[in-house]
């Protein structure tokens, strides 16, 4: 038992230098990650969005990013990082492909993004939650984001598509498309695939 407890030490401080992540790498660090308000508050006006009138449905979020507070005790939404319904075809011509953009090339994040979709059947609208790994983002940040991410899960009930993507995936629409309804997509975001 002891050996395996020094080699657990002695793995964390390999990967973070830091004898402070044994107690993260046990995975105790998720119970102590909360979902803030505002987060939450998100999430069920994206929901709720099509009960709007046309003037309200602009204002609402099409693509909103989720980050750690500073602190890591709290998932957070990333001031600046968003993408408005009002601004596609304003100043938004792609909206998967500019929040694409928006991800960060070193740090992991959490995605809501409504996507519009065209089937054979018909158009169809979804919430869709992307855990965002970039392969160049630390090793001890993406075991902070991987041990937080069902505490958010939990609280965004009624997504229907739920996964996680690197810098090579999230480039191609396609991917998104085959987590959708595989070739039963035609385009995405108006954009044929």
């Amino acid at each position: 038992m002891i050996s395996w407890i020094l080699a657990a030490a002695a793995a964390a401080l390999v990967f973070s230098g830091s004898p402070c992540s044994l107690l993260f790498a046990s995975g105790n660090i998720a119970s102590s990650v909360a979902v803030s308000e505002g987060v939450i508050k998100m999430f069920n006006d994206m929901k709720m969005c099509k009960l709007s009138t046309p003037e309200e449905v602009k204002k609402d979020k099409k693509v909103v990013l989720f980050c750690l507070s500073e602190d890591k005790k709290n998932i957070i939404l990333e001031e600046g990082k968003e993408i408005l319904v009002g601004d596609v075809g304003q100043t938004v011509d792609d909206p998967y492909a500019t929040f694409v953009k928006m991800l960060p090339d070193k740090a992991c994040h959490y995605v809501l993004y409504e996507a519009i979709y065209e089937t054979k059947e018909s158009k169809k609208e979804d919430l869709v939650f992307i855990f965002w790994t970039p392969e160049c983002a630390p090793l001890k940040s993406k075991m902070m984001y991987v041990s937080s991410k069902d505490a958010i899960k939990k609280k965004l009930t009624e997504i229907k598509i739920n996964y996680k993507q690197t810098c090579k995936e999230v480039k191609d629409p396609c991917t998104l498309a085959g987590k959708l309804g595989s070739s039963a997509v035609l385009s995405l975001e108006g954009k044929p695939l």
